[in-house]
């Protein structure tokens, strides 16, 4: 599944069609394939964090929000993997969703630059491991071209 789910966020980052349609292609391809139950895909500012598109029962609480916030901040000041598994304990987190359980933030890399980020959410606490990790980090690594 990972290899066909890297391919198909790759293609549709690629599509020759207007940046939100892409973005939004990648939020629903990631949560089929993973049975997770919200993604959001962002962008990155120097000062903000900006949503593209998300897929799941409910949009995002903050669309938009300073770029040093929430469990995003700590992903992109790090430029690595954050995983919260249980964010009620989390004084980090921003509320997306009221029943989120777990979230797992992706920072995505161009070049040298953090340009966006793959949230990812789950009902559950404890829901993401070492390897849902690896996953999402490499299927983060795809999505270099919908920020061409």
């Amino acid at each position: 599944m990972a290899d066909e789910l890297r391919e198909a966020v790759r293609v549709a980052g690629e599509l020759r069609l207007p940046r939100d349609e892409r973005a939004q292609r990648i939020a629903d391809l990631i949560r089929t394939s993973t049975d997770r139950r919200w993604v959001g895909i962002y962008e990155v500012t120097p000062t903000e964090v900006v949503n593209l598109a998300w897929s799941g029962p409910a949009p995002p609480a903050h669309h938009r929000f300073p770029a040093e916030r929430g469990l995003t901040g700590a992903a992109i000041k790090a430029r690595e993997t954050v995983i919260s598994n249980d964010v009620t304990s989390d004084a980090r987190y921003l509320t997306a969703l009221q029943s989120t359980g777990s979230e797992l933030i992706v920072p995505v890399i161009v070049g040298d630059e953090v340009v966006g980020t793959l949230d990812v959410e789950d009902q559950s606490t404890d829901a993401f491991s070492d390897d849902d990790r690896r996953l999402f980090e490499r299927v983060a690594g795809e999505m270099g071209p919908l920020y061409d």
